[in-house]
């Protein structure tokens, strides 16, 4: 049985709004470490935070795009999701989990990608369920 169209829908805004806001995150980590020791603030327990981010996304992103495709039948979210997923999971469980301007980028391009892919999801699923004019 499929998921009403309004809880797709807001799980779709919910990942949206969730990966942009680690793009976000992610772009602004830097700026934020280097203003953490002059306030007198230490960065501990943060990796953490990242890594199960990264699984909730995952999580959230295959199951709304899953639902999203039974409605809609399109691959156009995945193609986004995808390279999306696959460059969060090198940023927070690899080498690259350092915090250098590489690990700025990684995941702050997979961010994005999985924001585009929640809204590519959402444009699909909503133009999926407007009548048809002949």
């Amino acid at each position: 049985m499929a998921a009403p169209d309004t809880t797709l829908a807001r799980a779709d805004r919910v990942g949206f709004a969730a990966s942009l806001l680690c793009a976000v995150h992610c772009a602004a980590l830097p700026l934020v470490l280097a203003l953490l020791p002059a306030l007198g603030l230490g960065v501990g327990g943060w990796i953490d935070f990242d890594q199960a981010f990264v699984v909730f996304a995952t999580l959230l992103g295959a199951t709304t795009l899953t639902l999203g495709w039974r409605r809609h039948r399109a691959f156009h979210a995945w193609l986004l999701l995808v390279p999306g997923l696959a460059l969060v999971w090198v940023g927070a469980f690899t080498r690259l989990h350092d915090h250098s301007m590489t690990h700025v980028v990684v995941m702050t391009t997979g961010g994005l990608l999985l924001a585009a892919a929640h809204f590519v999801n959402l444009r699909l699923t909503h133009a999926r369920s407007q009548p048809t004019t002949a």
